[in-house]
């Protein structure tokens, strides 16, 4: 049995199926584990979604910001609706059970016997292993429970910046969501900056990618991210950048983590979307 972590899909759906018949890939044998962002941009999220939530207990998911922008808009808040690529989502007759399945997708997941983290973006230098869970957990909590609507009607934001374990309500939410699904650069006093977006080459000193944050208490743990396409394949201090750009005609990553060392196999994507639209 092989398990492949996969990058950033984004609806590019046509080319996960060639990556996944490069592999082989056996629905009864193998499992996948995607690093989030399974929609939007690209060109099939809905063939995207039925088929990751088709796969059952085969397939593993945590969230993204992308998936996670399609659910506020599913739940009506219509504020930050800036593409049609996911009426394809809202307007499918199993739209309902597919907005189900994904909120009840988790931010983080551990595996144990593997010894490997998938998150979509980041962790704050401030948390260890067992503090990022029970935060995932809470937020995963609100997402699968009631009142997911108020949750997603003030789910955006870039306040707060800082962990306090002290956080509470929407703030201590919307810190931790961040986190998981925006991260890419910190200060060095721990702050987020949820607004630079490049590549690490060529920012100020003052800002450094969150797995280089030189305090970070979960450089021992092997942690798998995606949403950071500029990076390209990447292992660095203990972590493995998946995010390889297939929406921008980069490369579709899957990295097989039952082997020792993990081996990365890539597909090279056609691209979908010039990245300089959404500079």
């Amino acid at each position: 049995m092989a398990v492949y972590a996969i990058g950033d899909i984004q609806g590019c759906y046509d080319e996960l199926r060639s990556l996944l018949d490069e592999l082989q890939f056996d629905p009864g044998e193998d499992s996948l584990w995607f690093v989030g962002d399974l929609v939007n941009r690209g060109p099939q999220s809905l063939d995207t979604l039925r088929f990751v939530s088709s796969l059952g207990d085969r397939a593993v998911t945590v969230l993204g910001n992308h998936d996670l922008h399609l659910l506020a808009l599913a739940s009506g808040n219509q504020r930050f609706k800036d593409s049609e690529d996911l009426n394809q989502v809202l307007d499918a007759p199993d739209r309902d059970e597919l907005i189900h399945w994904l909120r009840h997708r988790p931010l983080m997941h551990i595996d144990d016997r593997l010894d490997f983290t998938m998150i979509h973006a980041g962790l704050p230098p401030q948390w260890d292993l067992t503090t990022a869970r029970n935060c995932a957990s809470e937020v995963e909590a609100v997402l699968r429970g009631l009142d997911y609507r108020d949750f997603f009607d003030q789910m955006y934001g870039n306040k707060p910046n800082r962990w306090d374990p002290e956080l509470e309500g929407m703030d201590r939410l919307r810190f931790i969501t961040n986190c998981f699904t925006r991260l890419r650069f910190v200060t060095r006093k721990g702050k987020l900056k949820l607004k630079l977006k490049g590549s690490p080459l060529g920012q100020k000193k003052k800002y450094i990618p969150w797995f280089a944050h030189p305090h970070r208490l979960t450089r021992n743990d092997r942690i798998l991210f995606g949403h950071w396409s500029t990076l390209g394949y990447q292992i660095k201090q203990n972590t493995w950048a998946l995010d390889t750009g297939c929406l921008w005609g980069g490369q579709l990553t899957a990295l097989r983590i039952d082997q020792q060392p993990p081996t990365p196999i890539q597909y090279q994507c056609m691209g979908q979307q010039d990245p300089a639209m959404f500079a």
